[in-house]
């Protein structure tokens, strides 16, 4: 079964329940020729005025680049073998902002949410070092799935 949400806030617990216990997610971009690419991250997450907003503290490869400067649409898929699952459609976009970075840092530092984040130091020198590159994420839909009896929801963005 499959209910549709107006408000982010009526799946927000479950949002961060399994993301918090599942962390690494499977990033899929698509290439030139519209051909998918996933790698595996751990993006953090916040809400925002009632919105999710996602960061990703990541290396800015060629291909990753490549790939969101033709088309930033992403996807985001946690799963756990208990069958919780978390999809995130989103729009990357990338910030080099000092100030943001900063923030992404301390994010990333306490785990956004619970659980989730690890210290970017074990792979950047601090928030200002130029290998360090962050995304935003604006998701436009989010699906949550409740293993135990396969319980859809899902929010889309009053913009889309």
């Amino acid at each position: 079964m499959t209910a549709r949400v107006k408000e982010f806030a009526e799946l927000q617990d479950d949002f961060e329940t399994y993301i918090g216990d599942i962390v690494y997610a499977t990033m899929t971009t698509v290439d030139g020729k519209g051909r998918p690419r996933a790698r595996v991250l751990i993006p953090i997450w916040e809400v925002v005025d009632g919105r999710p907003v996602g960061w990703l503290a990541t290396y800015r490869t060629p291909v990753k680049a490549a790939h969101l400067a033709g088309n930033p649409h992403t996807t985001f898929s946690y799963w756990t073998p208990r069958q919780n699952a978390v999809s995130v459609d989103a729009v990357a976009a990338w910030t080099d902002d000092l100030a943001v970075k900063r923030r992404v840092w301390d994010l990333y530092r306490t785990g956004s949410p619970r659980g989730a984040g690890y210290d970017l130091g074990n792979f950047w020198r601090d928030p200002a070092d130029p290998k360090l590159h962050v995304l935003r994420l604006e998701p436009w839909r989010v699906q949550v799935i409740r293993g135990r009896d396969l319980f859809s929801r899902i929010w889309r963005s009053p913009d889309t």
